[in-house]
């Protein structure tokens, strides 16, 4: 009977090269876009000068934070959390920055358009050689599609040639995000695009890294029915690092009305299951789309408004924050870590969110990887196995997460049995067989 096993070795080696899990790197919590003409070396700290001053008119304290949130937060967590966003705010207000040459920079005339990479390459290099730059750092073509597919593939080239002639390397975390597919052909034709460019520019193979907008239906479902996400992904070749769910161009392409197309919608919810699904285990990151209701204060120029026009704008910054907070706050909860920002004042509820989501799991989860550890050190000392290894990953990813976004501090993971040093491993596995050895 024990020979029938063997007829399992190579279909469960093809399961392990499909689905390795985690990839172990950092995601980002968000994408911050922006329009490509618009972009400078400092973006990120200028985007975080003004969210602080939004958080100094309309949430000045943690009380005032907590109450423009809607949260019920005990006195102690909105302190430790009003603290670290602001703190995060001048430390690293921005993770991951998209030059857009898509939606947020429109149909411009060639000319323009050239200008406008060659610039942003520019500002890119200076940026490297500054280290002003976010951890991240991507451009957004335009669709791989009719008039708009040479216009990409030139920005594209323009941006990398020029970036590479001025002696630039690469940013950390450099991607090329691909809006519109229909087609696996499209995502196959950006990958041997890259290929080319590397090669001509002296870059390493498959150094720049290829994200999907899943905005389409048929980048979800495909003509048969299937779903077709995970074809997309193997049409990357290995490029492929994350999938971001488009939420109002799908919702708009399925005939939803406009003023319902909001990221609670029950097709983004059933969007967002199937990509969960369909991607788990895959090491490809998934991110949620954009809160469109923006903090934009309806009256400029503060010191000759009335107190009805502070009032008013007070009132709209916060309704737009409750609105962006409940948002990633689904998110979070429903496994994705990562959505889009795209107003420099949703810096504020997005890591008010992201630290309270953290902050008021640290408990429990302290107490499971703790249970956990334990469990694992027992069975090592019986020579026996540890069989819920997945379950124990899925509770140090949670850690390695808060620790990265700024949400938990090394010391607040002292209670789950684990070193800093076995936790930055960001490998339960590891951290057994270490402990075995």
């Amino acid at each position: 009977m024990i020979r029938l096993l063997t007829g399992l070795e190579e279909p469960l080696a093809k399961h392990q090269a499909r689905y390795p899990g985690d990839a172990g790197r950092r995601q980002p919590v968000h994408t911050v876009a922006g329009g490509a003409q618009l972009f400078r070396r400092d973006t990120a700290a200028k985007l975080g000068r003004i969210a602080r001053g939004y958080l100094d008119r309309y949430a000045g304290d943690p009380v005032a934070l907590a109450d423009a949130l809607g949260g019920t937060w005990s006195p102690g967590l909105a302190e430790v959390v009003y603290r670290r966003v602001r703190g995060k705010l001048e430390r690293e207000p921005v993770e991951s920055f998209l030059i857009d040459f898509e939606d947020g920079f429109g149909t411009r005339p060639d000319e323009e358009e050239d200008a406008a990479a060659l610039e942003a390459a520019d500002e890119t290099a200076e940026g490297v050689a500054a280290g002003s730059l976010p951890p991240c750092l991507g451009i957004r073509i335009k669709p791989l599609a009719g008039v708009t597919g040479g216009r990409a593939l030139r920005t594209l080239d323009l941006f990398l040639t020029a970036l590479a002639e001025a002696g630039g390397s690469l940013p950390d975390g450099f991607f090329v995000l691909l809006p519109k597919i229909v087609c696996a052909e499209q995502v196959t034709v950006l990958a041997r695009a890259l290929d080319r460019l590397e090669e001509k520019l002296g870059l390493e193979a498959g150094a720049v890294a290829i994200e999907i907008m899943i905005e389409t239906p048929q980048s979800l479902v495909g003509p048969g029915g299937g779903v077709a996400t995970p074809g997309l992904v193997e049409a990357a070749d290995g490029r492929c690092r994350a999938a971001h769910l488009g939420a109002y161009d799908l919702t708009g392409a399925s005939a939803v009305a406009a003023e319902e197309q909001t990221l609670d919608h029950p097709l983004c919810d059933v969007a967002r299951q199937i990509l969960k699904l369909s991607l788990a285990q895959t090491g490809v990151q998934l991110s949620d789309g954009a809160t469109n209701l923006l903090p934009v204060e309806p009256h400029r120029g503060s010191a000759s408004l009335s107190d009805a026009g502070r009032a008013e704008n007070q009132a709209v910054v916060h309704d737009a924050w409750r609105r962006h907070y409940a948002d990633v706050r689904r998110s979070l909860a429903q496994g994705y870590y990562q959505s889009w920002d795209l107003h420099p004042a949703q810096l504020i509820s997005r890591y008010a969110a992201v630290f309270s989501f953290f902050l008021e799991g640290l408990d429990a989860a302290s107490r499971r990887l703790e249970r956990f550890v334990a469990g694992a050190g027992q069975a090592i000392l019986t020579g026996s196995v540890f069989d819920d290894e997945a379950s124990g990953q899925g509770l140090l990813n949670f850690f390695l997460r808060g620790l990265a976004s700024g949400a938990l501090t090394a010391e607040e993971t002292a209670k789950t049995g684990l070193s800093v040093e076995e936790i930055e491993t960001r490998s339960f596995r590891a951290i057994l067989e270490r402990r075995g050895a």
